[in-house]
């Protein structure tokens, strides 16, 4: 059972980098700084400063892994975020296709290298 509160949980997502981020997150199961970077088309201190706010108040787990600091869901989130993350996604296709092209273009992806 997670100690977010509904008013911690959407707070993180009224901004567009980490809602993106979030979702990006949830399709994609982990991902690391730079392809969050590469999809959002953001800098590195930006995208950093984000992530460690959403894990701090406990939405996002990282590990790391050699050089690469990876991000994913948070597994004691409650349900009902999951959920809301999930139709979020599936609902809004056009949101995230831009960040999803990029991701996908990307050249030697961490994940993708080993």
């Amino acid at each position: 059972m997670s100690s977010i509160n509904p008013v911690q949980f959407y707070k993180s997502l009224a901004d567009e980098i980490r809602l993106t981020s979030l979702m990006l997150i949830a399709q994609e199961g982990e991902l690391c700084v730079c392809e969050l970077m590469a999809a959002l088309d953001e800098s590195q201190p930006k995208i950093s400063r984000h992530l460690a706010q959403l894990r701090s108040i406990g939405l996002l787990q990282d590990r790391r892994q050699g050089q690469w600091v990876y991000y994913r869901l948070h597994p004691d989130l409650d349900k009902w975020m999951y959920q809301v993350l999930h139709t979020t996604r599936t609902e809004n296709k056009q949101f995230l296709l831009e960040s999803e092209q990029r991701l996908k273009s990307m050249n030697s992806r961490p994940g993708k290298c080993q």
